[in-house]
């Protein structure tokens, strides 16, 4: 029985034994006299267990049927098993005009095991993992966007590659921004001082990892950095939480700390400076902060006879070569020079290779088939402008609407903040072509108002006008 029901079986017995009266009772019980003494009545002829409420034990009139909890369940485990509650109910409605209120699938699907709550998530232990035994056994790499150059520079990226066994610091790069091109230049630096490592360990970046690749290509789901480490036979593992790959996030918020004051205490403002102090940091952070592996080997491989790095580390896509001996590329046009392994290729497959320093190279196998490029982004031809007022007003409104225009590459095609010295750069079609955009013509009716000789005609004459008044 409940501590209400209690109470009332201890004040109806003292009413009994006229030890209370009803009102007293009535005042008590927060009830009125005459309810006092329909449970009086109740408690004199069935006991006190007469007063425990009618309900209790019975299932509620508005309760749902276990059938269709279970249905809603499965549903939710066939169709909606990473959606949240409220998510789910909707399509349950939407779908499959099934109403249930949002905290009641909230409660079925956490005691079924398919919802977390966000307090329970918080509360998921991430125990220690212990180092790796040996140097190059696994390297983490990430990248951490911050102000390392406070308020002389713009914010920026650092790119770190860290040893798991001893936790120094194997190459550090400073960059505009985590792209693919800017990982190519540190993952070749790290490679050409260092050797292959076994594997890298990164976050689930859209560098590193993808969830949408070709089905007809062998290297489905790879970026294209884990094309380049496949063919330097380099494994690279995602983490599936930043607390898995705590070595590189712990030692970012050191590097937050000591590297942004020794750059301040050196007046460094750009990347290229802080890059070329990158490597004396390092070997003094490694000094303070390193540790020995377990195992004194090193497990850096040397690159093989057969292994190209400067070929791996870019960007490679492949293109059909047309019967013209043409392809496309991020919208420019590559018009291939005839030569005779050159017309042979016609109606096959070529690779677009396309380098981290601004080269571009397209391959057949080893050998780069020499071409010339048209852009048509670049294509803007106007004819010289001819002295007629009404020519002129024509293009002066042409190269406005042109300047305004958005000349945008591919949407597929890679980011270049990284590269340099690309021939993909959009100048300004209304310079390029050598046209300037004129002002008005002198005599035009603004002109004519703004003159300052016709301003001081106005002033004088407003002058007399004042001293006739």
């Amino acid at each position: 029985m409940s501590e209400r029901e209690l109470r009332r079986i201890e004040v109806l017995s003292k009413i009994v034994e006229r030890r209370m009266t009803s009102v007293a009772a009535a005042s008590l019980l927060d009830v009125s006299v005459r309810q006092v003494r329909r449970l009086l009545k109740t408690f004199q002829a069935d006991g006190g267990a007469a007063l425990r409420h009618k309900a209790r034990g019975r299932h509620s009139n508005n309760r749902i049927v276990d059938g269709v909890r279970d249905f809603a369940l499965e549903l939710i485990r066939e169709h909606y098993v990473d959606f949240g509650p409220t998510l789910a109910r909707e399509k349950l409605i939407e779908r499959h005009q099934l109403a249930v209120s949002k905290e009641r699938l909230r409660k079925w699907m956490t005691e079924a095991g398919i919802w977390t709550s966000r307090r329970e998530r918080k509360r998921r232990l991430h125990q220690p993992r212990g180092r790796r035994d040996c140097l190059g056994e696994m390297v983490q790499i990430d990248g951490s966007h911050h102000w390392w150059f406070e308020n002389r520079g713009a914010k920026c990226a650092l790119l770190v590659f860290i040893d798991d066994a001893t936790g120094k610091l194997l190459h550090l790069r400073f960059a505009g921004s985590e792209n693919t091109f800017d990982y190519f230049h540190a993952a070749k630096a790290y490679l050409r001082e260092w050797g292959k490592p076994l594997a890298f360990y990164s976050d689930k970046h859209g560098i590193f990892r993808t969830t949408h690749g070709s089905a007809k290509d062998r290297t489905s789901g790879l970026t294209q950095f884990g094309r380049a480490l496949y063919e330097l036979n380099i494994d690279i593992i995602c983490a599936n939480t930043p607390q898995a790959k705590g070595r590189v996030e712990r030692a970012n918020q050191t590097l937050q700390d000591r590297l942004v004051k020794e750059l301040r205490l050196r007046g460094l403002s750009t990347i290229e400076a802080a890059n070329a102090y990158a490597a004396e940091f390092a070997a003094d952070f490694n000094a303070r902060f390193g540790k020995e592996p377990r195992n004194p080997k090193d497990m850096h491989r040397l690159l093989a006879k057969h292994e190209n790095l400067d070929g791996a580390m870019c960007r490679k896509e492949f293109r059909t070569l047309s019967q013209a001996l043409t392809l496309r590329y991020d919208k420019v046009l590559f018009i291939l020079d005839p030569s005779v392994l050159a017309k042979r290729l016609a109606g096959k497959k070529v690779v677009v290779c396309d380098y981290p320093d601004g080269r571009l190279e397209i391959m057949e196998g080893s050998t780069s088939l020499p071409y010339r490029t048209f852009d048509k982004l670049r294509s803007v031809h106007r004819s010289e402008v001819v002295e007629n007022k009404r020519l002129d007003e024509a293009l002066a409104m042409v190269a406005e609407m042109q300047a305004g225009r958005e000349l945008t590459r591919s949407q597929h095609g890679p980011r270049r903040t990284g590269q340099a010295n690309h021939l993909f750069g959009i100048p300004d079609g209304s310079q390029s072509n050598g046209y300037q955009k004129r002002g008005r013509k002198p005599g035009r009716r603004t002109d004519f108002m703004n003159d300052p000789a016709v301003i001081a005609r106005r002033e004088q004459a407003l002058t007399r006008l004042e001293a006739a008044e």
